[in-house]
C-alpha cells in the first residue's frame, strides 16, 4: 500500500513500488486522513467516540452496577459517572467510550432495561457542562405571591371569641322612685322607652404570617483539574511495608486525607502500582507468565484478599466495603485498580493490565466493581 509522508509547505506524494522502479505521484491531504480513519476503523472496530448518557430511574440500589454490565457487554468502556438524588427520581450521569458501530446495539440495550424510565445519549463535549435533562428545575429570585386580606365579617353574624377578650359591661345606677303626691291626684308621669342596646362587633386578630421557605439550590458540580502526584507522600507510605503488605491500608487512608484534592488520585495510583510491583517481586515472580484468568484467580484475588475483602465474577473484582470509598465521600478505587495493575502486569505477556471502574459505593454504589482486561 502507498505511504504519504507530505513535507511542510509541500505537496504530499504517494510513493508507489513497481517492479524494476518507484513511481511518485501527487496526492491530496484529505486523502491521508481518510487513510488514518479507515486504519483506526480496522484495528479498533470501528471510529472511537465519547458519549454522555442521562438516565431517570426509580431506584438506587443496584442501578451503577446493572447499567455498568449492559455498558461493557456492548464494548464501551466507563470514563465517569454521577448519580443524583431528585425529587423526580435518581438522575444518573455516564461517560463512555466505545465503537460508533455499537451505540445502536447500546441504545436497544438501555431501552430493553425495565428500571430506567427514560434516559438521552448524546456527544461528550470536554469542558462542557450539560444539566439533566429529568432534573428538578428551580426558578430564580422567586416571590411568592401576598395572601389576600380576610373580608370583614358583616354585621349581626355571630362569632365565638375567647371569654378574655370581652369587654366587661358597665352598670348604672338605677334611678330613685318618685314621691307619692297628696291630696290631689298626680297625674301618672309618661313612661320613658327604653335605649335600644348597642350593637357589638367583634373582630378576630389575623394570625402572624409564617416566613416564605427559601427554595434548595442543588450545590453547583465542579470538576478540579487534576495534578501530578505527591511524590513524597507516596515515598513516605512505601517506607511503611516492612516485611508485607497486609497493615498497609490504615495508612493508604492517612494518605489519601493528607495530600491536595486535585492530586489525590494520581498519589492512590502511584502507591498502588508501586505496592504492586513490590508484592509481584516478593511472593508471585516464581509463577512465570500466565493469562489473564489464571492471573486474576492466581496472583490478583489472593494478593488483594490480603488487604480488603473481595469477591470474584469472572473478569470483574468485587471490592466489599472498601473504607477508602464512603457514600457521599471520594472515590479511592484508583488505589485498588493501580495495586492490581502493578501486581498482574509482570504475570502476562503484555506485562500490562487495563483496570476499568464499573461503579464505586461513594456514588451510592452496594460495592466498589473493577473489571479486567488484557
Amino acid at each position: 500500500m502507498p505511504s504519504w509522508r507530505p513535507a511542510r509547505h509541500e505537496v504530499p506524494v504517494g510513493i508507489g513500488r513497481l517492479p524494476g522502479r518507484i513511481a511518485f505521484c501527487p496526492v491530496e491531504f484529505g486523502h491521508v486522513i481518510a487513510y488514518n480513519l479507515v486504519h483506526q476503523q480496522g484495528t479498533q472496530g470501528g471510529l472511537m467516540i465519547e458519549l454522555e448518557i442521562q438516565a431517570l430511574s426509580a431506584r438506587r440500589e443496584g442501578l451503577l452496577v446493572e447499567v455498568g454490565h449492559f455498558i461493557i457487554a456492548n464494548g464501551f468502556t466507563l470514563q465517569r459517572q454521577r448519580l443524583i438524588q431528585d425529587p423526580h427520581g435518581i438522575l444518573l450521569t455516564m461517560v463512555v467510550r466505545g465503537s460508533a458501530r455499537k451505540k445502536r446495539a447500546l441504545e436497544a440495550a438501555l431501552d430493553s432495561y425495565e428500571r430506567i424510565i427514560s434516559f438521552e445519549i448524546t456527544p461528550f463535549v470536554e469542558g462542557e457542562e450539560r444539566p439533566h435533562f429529568a432534573a428538578t428545575r428551580i426558578v430564580k429570585n422567586y416571590v411568592p405571591a401576598p395572601r389576600p386580606e380576610p373580608e370583614p365579617a358583616p354585621v349581626g353574624v355571630s362569632q365565638t371569641v375567647a371569654f378574655d377578650e370581652i369587654q366587661p359591661a358597665t352598670l348604672a345606677a338605677a334611678p330613685a322612685p318618685l314621691p307619692r303626691a297628696t291630696g290631689a291626684t298626680a297625674e301618672p308621669a309618661p313612661r320613658s322607652e327604653p335605649e335600644p342596646e348597642p350593637d357589638f362587633e367583634f373582630t378576630l386578630p389575623e394570625p402572624p404570617r409564617a416566613p416564605a421557605a427559601a427554595p434548595e439550590m442543588e450545590a453547583p458540580f465542579v470538576e478540579l483539574v487534576p495534578l501530578g502526584p505527591d511524590q513524597a507522600a507516596v515515598d513516605k507510605l512505601l517506607a511503611k511495608l516492612g516485611s508485607g503488605h497486609t497493615h498497609i491500608m490504615p495508612h493508604v487512608l492517612k494518605l489519601a486525607q493528607s495530600v491536595a484534592e486535585a492530586a489525590r488520585e494520581s498519589s492512590l495510583r502511584l502507591a498502588g502500582q508501586r505496592i504492586g510491583r513490590w508484592v509481584a517481586e516478593r511472593k508471585y515472580a516464581h509463577l512465570g507468565k500466565l493469562d489473564l484468568a489464571e492471573a486474576i484467580e492466581q496472583i490478583g484475588v489472593p494478593a488483594l484478599e490480603a488487604l480488603i475483602e473481595v469477591e470474584q465474577e469472572g473478569s470483574q473484582l468485587h471490592i466489599h466495603h472498601s473504607p477508602l470509598c464512603a457514600e457521599a465521600s471520594h472515590s479511592g478505587c484508583t488505589f485498588f485498580s493501580g495495586f492490581l495493575e502493578g501486581v498482574l502486569g509482570p504475570a502476562l505477556s503484555s506485562n500490562e493490565v487495563t483496570v476499568f471502574p464499573v461503579c464505586c459505593c461513594s456514588y451510592g454504589a452496594d460495592d466498589c466493581v473493577l473489571a479486567l482486561s488484557d
